[in-house]
């Protein structure tokens, strides 16, 4: 036993030093949120579009997007993606031949061009954001999914079944100039736009599409959707063009002081385009600052330049704060104490589209990004009360502060018991029938067993609120009834079964669920039943889109910390399975391959993967922490 906590001492003493020197002045850490070659690929493609003459950040974000091709000339999410992902290879297709910097010639473009076609072609895109963008810039009709939505929906009351702000909000905004620029039918095109034409086959019909098209739910929210015309007052002309109008508004009033819409890059990207459909100059203000913004996102890791399409410094700040402190650091450190003057002045203070399901409660969350003032989330927001917990002794104005962030946390609570991301109680099914891929995932925010886990967590280990109170009683028992058969939970935001047993064990066990309950044992037998002979645990982001356990077949050190965690949590002295996965913990940490940059984060199942480069440090440190404090001396 002293022996592995003598490495674990070393281990993060080694992990907090390098912390030390990493954080910026200003407190804040920031680390990069890197999803894949997408959004580089939009920017470029933005940028050309707008005759923008950022030749330096498009060379560099060609460069690495044709870094990341595949032999067989496509391009992949993630490491063990089956057959490559025919979106991601499109716009990276376009965006390389639109840069300038690659010719249709070139033998990386005639691979990718092979690879494209013998997927289907552009018929067989899934994503509806890159549908969405080659029907902006002219390469293909724009999507029935999208443009069988009349912008009117905008002006359905609350009371209709169906209603716009039904949407999450994530939705909402990426969706918003989309049926802007579907309704005017809008496309634009440069001198220099690439034709490709030729990776169709037959058609520029998507067939999935046609299939979800005519399904019976899809169907019976249409209906819903004329029954709420109907009811509209006015003339057609009027009433749509009021529509419009409030399109237009939505987006406008909804864009953060950096000129981003909602702080995400690809809604502003989608922004820019409706607003060119609005018939705004290209050298308006409103885009010129909004390009000023995606330019600001970018981030120069190890050699190369990506563009994130959310910036994460709140998350990863508040996270490695609690993590240090975890692991030793006592609040009044002066990197613990810079941190958290740094978080204080983020939490955000003003009414926004959260309010609308949830009135009458003060403001109090916090965002993830730190441009981010509307639109607070719950797991950032439980993140950064985690971080400021140990200076509400000392200090008013962080109780003060706390006071806020808890009443708004425990206020998001939805009716069901669980709680969301952003919006309470936007869960409605019709909007899952959209046919839009991703749609599940994207159109509602429902509860999820991943933020209800650490949010009960929170409130157990922060707040000292057990299952004597009724509504965290509500909490765990909605995470009793939503285990899976095998033990397992569905984490939401992180990959993905291994992420969402760990936040469901550990908030269980924080509020009161006892080690020895059925519920608890089953799950801690179904972690140590997927445990790799190696020690530690890994799952495959296929996970995600199959809705099913997957193993990765490698162990990855965020997905191991997590397992692990889980496990401290439950037992109260260390077994030869948990000793065997920190000892392997601490040899992930010294290694440097494909498992170490392996996405763990989720934003899109099927479409949208997150490597956060803060992983490697947070949740090893909480983990080696938990341990240290439970086990040692």
């Amino acid at each position: 036993m002293s022996n592995v906590v003598s490495k674990i001492d070393e281990e993060i003493h080694r992990l907090s030093e390098s912390l030390i020197q990493q954080q910026e002045q200003d407190g804040s850490w920031r680390c990069c949120f890197e999803n894949g070659t997408t959004i580089d690929a939009y920017v470029i493609i933005l940028f050309r579009t707008l005759n923008i003459e950022n030749e330096a950040l498009i060379l560099q974000l060609h460069d690495r997007i044709l870094a990341e091709q595949q032999a067989d000339g496509g391009w992949k999410l993630f490491q063990d993606e089956e057959e490559g992902n025919l979106s991601a290879s499109i716009e990276a297709y376009y965006a390389l031949l639109y840069s300038g910097y690659s010719q249709a010639t070139d033998g990386p473009i005639q691979r990718a061009k092979r690879f494209i076609q013998s997927k289907g072609g552009l018929g067989k895109v899934s994503s509806i954001l890159t549908r969405s963008l080659l029907a902006a810039t002219g390469q293909m009709k724009w999507p029935a999914s999208i443009s069988s939505i009349p912008l009117e929906l905008l002006l359905f009351p609350s009371s209709f079944p169906i209603n716009f702000f039904e949407f999450s909000g994530y939705s909402r905004v990426h969706l918003t100039p989309m049926l802007i620029m579907a309704d005017r039918n809008f496309s634009i095109q440069t001198a220099q736009t690439p034709e490709l034409s030729e990776l169709n086959k037959q058609t520029h019909t998507n067939d999935i599409e046609v299939d979800e098209l005519h399904s019976r739910g899809f169907q019976e929210m249409q209906n819903n959707i004329q029954t709420g015309l109907n009811r509209l007052i006015g003339t057609p002309h009027n009433i749509h063009k009021a529509a419009l109008k409030k399109a237009e508004q939505f987006m406008l009033q909804r864009i953060e002081s950096d000129g981003t819409l909602y702080s995400y890059a690809s809604s502003t990207i989608l922004m820019i385009f409706a607003l060119l459909a609005l018939r705004y100059d290209q050298q308006h203000p409103l885009i010129t600052h909004a390009v000023q913004g995606i330019t600001a996102m970018q981030f120069r890791t190890n050699g190369k330049t990506t563009v994130q399409n959310s910036p994460s410094t709140i998350w990863d700040t508040a996270l490695l704060t609690y993590a240090m402190q975890e692991a030793g650091f006592p609040a009044d450190h002066r990197v613990i104490r810079r941190a958290a003057a740094y978080l204080l002045s983020k939490q955000q203070n003003k009414l926004a589209d959260w309010s609308i399901h949830n009135a009458n409660i003060e403001p109090g969350g916090w965002g993830f990004s730190e441009t981010n003032t509307i639109n607070p989330d719950v797991d950032d927001t439980t993140a950064a009360l985690r971080a400021i917990h140990g200076l509400t002794w000392s200090k008013p104005t962080y109780l003060e502060s706390w006071n806020r962030g808890l009443n708004w946390v425990i206020s998001m609570q939805n009716n069901d018991g669980g709680w969301p991301a952003f919006e309470k109680n936007t869960n409605k099914e019709m909007l899952t029938w959209l046919a839009i891929d991703g749609a599940k995932s994207a159109a509602i925010d429902p509860s999820e067993a991943d933020l209800t886990g650490r949010t009960l967590e929170y409130l157990g280990s922060f707040a000292g609120l057990d299952i004597r109170h009724e509504f965290i009683k509500r909490g765990t028992n909605w995470l009793i009834h939503h285990q899976e058969k095998d033990g397992s939970w569905y984490g939401r935001w992180g990959i993905c079964y291994i992420y969402g047993t760990w936040a469901a064990l550990t908030g269980l066990k924080a509020t009161g669920i006892a080690s020895n309950h059925e519920t608890v044992q089953k799950a801690v037998k179904w972690l140590l039943s997927i445990q790799n002979h190696d020690g530690g645990w890994g799952e495959s982001c296929r996970s995600d889109r199959h809705k099913l356990y997957i193993p990765l077949g490698e162990s990855t050190p965020s997905q191991t910390a997590w397992a692990l965690d889980a496990l401290i949590s439950v037992h109260s002295q260390p077994t030869p399975a948990i000793n065997k996965g920190i000892e392997k913990l601490m040899i992930l940490l010294q290694e440097d391959k494909w498992t170490t940059t392996y996405p763990t984060g989720a934003g899109l199942p099927g479409n949208f993967y997150i490597h956060y480069h803060s992983y490697r440090y947070i949740w090893p440190l909480l983990t080696l922490g938990h341990y240290r404090r439970k086990y040692g001396d």
